[in-house]
């Protein structure tokens, strides 16, 4: 069985926001195959990391910044503002997509994962992820 959906998410804040429970209700009838997660733009990303400390997610949004700041003077695409190449650089590093194992009707993330939004821009708007269920 193959199902396809589109999660749409509100605008969110700058900054790494958890959206599990969002996925995970949209799994339901899955007993084990593969979720696949697609983001459908390029000034935010998708990632597992740890979702037990909030420190986390800043310190993955402090870095971000630091690595790739905003108004670098290198960057010519500042149409969009200046925070707007750079969250797509950060879309490059981090990437657009997710691919994670639904077992027993569950996704199979690790007890310390969680799937994040990394919200790139300051006024990123509404999101769309494209979930592509495939299994059993």
């Amino acid at each position: 069985m193959i199902r396809q959906k589109i999660l749409t998410l509100p605008p969110m804040e700058r900054g790494v926001h958890l959206i599990t429970p969002r996925v995970e209700r949209e799994i339901s009838g899955i007993h084990r195959g593969l979720a696949h997660l697609f983001l459908r733009h390029t000034s935010a990303s998708l990632a597992i990391n740890e979702n037990y400390d909030p420190q986390v997610r800043r310190d993955i949004e402090s870095f971000l910044r630091s690595l790739i700041p905003d108004c670098w003077e290198g960057f010519g695409h500042t149409l969009e503002g200046c925070d707007d190449m750079p969250a797509h650089m950060k879309n490059i590093l981090i990437g657009p997509s997710l691919t994670i194992p639904v077992a027993e009707g569950r996704l199979a993330l690790g007890t310390w994962q969680g799937i994040y939004l990394l919200e790139h821009r300051e006024h990123g708007g509404g999101r769309e992820i494209l979930l592509t269920l495939v299994g059993e």
